[in-house]
């Protein structure tokens, strides 16, 4: 007899790390190029894009530290505030 394993919510997307795959997958493609540019060409600005996008893309709770930085400048900048004073 065999016993499978399922997760709580079978809706919730697939994670590895703290990444999601998608974003997972374009990490590993970008860091193979970036250290390529950087052994070959000593060109650094790939390997910081790809470190920034990995930063911003670190998923916790299902959301996303750019996300979250959208909501804050949303919430902040571009949506109006009501205050009702009493």
């Amino acid at each position: 007899m065999k016993t499978y394993i399922y997760p709580q919510n079978l809706k919730a997307t697939a994670n590895i790390w703290l990444w999601g795959l998608k974003e997972f997958c374009i990490l590993g493609i970008a860091g193979l190029i970036s250290i390529v540019f950087l052994v070959r060409f000593t060109f650094v600005i790939p390997f910081a894009l790809t470190l920034c996008y990995g930063f911003l893309t670190i998923r916790i709770d299902d959301i996303t530290i750019l996300d979250f930085i959208k909501y804050a400048g949303r919430y902040l900048l571009s949506t109006q505030q009501y205050f009702e004073w009493r």
